[in-house]
């Protein structure tokens, strides 16, 4: 599937990558236009899960959480204002798992479908992906396993990615 428009890409990261306990502690967006959101989860009263590599790696302590969270009522509300349509992640097993757990204990629904990201690439687009995403990286110098900052790199990597495909396709129109 190949799309014109830019999409809007979500990220996050969690207490754990236990697909039972784990639950999400920061979600991040990147809208179309490049605008960025994202926000610290307040654990839920039946969330215990926490592990201590997945903190090491992220960086965010259950502490943090606890004070400076949002409640996922909130969390889940903000994301059905500023979101709608198909939104993309990169590892939807997980990422669909968090979001549901989001919106489970806000007792609410999202307005949103989430998609793979592979979704939006073809073939040729995926064998690209990995090497752009880590030159976005490089480049941009920004903090991965951040939520927001990982939203950022996939929308920078989509973009790359059709910029080289448009180049591409431009140039091989071109030869006689």
């Amino acid at each position: 599937m190949r799309t014109r428009t830019s999409p809007a890409f979500i990220d996050f990261e969690a207490s754990s990558l236990d697909l039972i306990a784990s639950y999400p502690i920061e979600v991040g967006i990147c809208l179309p236009d490049g605008t960025l959101h994202s926000w610290l989860i307040r654990p839920h009263v039946l969330w215990q899960d926490w592990s201590e590599s997945a903190e090491k790696v992220h960086g965010i302590t259950r502490e943090t959480l606890e004070q400076d969270g949002t409640p996922v009522s909130e969390v889940a509300e903000s994301l059905n204002r500023l979101l709608s349509g198909q939104v993309f992640c990169d590892a939807w097993t997980f990422d669909s798992f968090w979001l549901h757990r989001l919106f489970r204990a806000a007792n609410t629904r999202a307005d949103f479908q989430l998609e793979s990201i592979s979704m939006l690439l073809d073939a040729p687009q995926v064998r690209l992906w990995s090497s752009t995403r880590q030159a976005v990286i490089n480049r941009l110098g920004l903090p991965v396993h951040r939520a927001a900052n990982d939203a950022l790199i996939l929308h920078r990597t989509w973009e790359e990615i059709q910029l080289s495909s448009t180049a591409v396709f431009s140039a091989g129109n071109d030869a006689p």
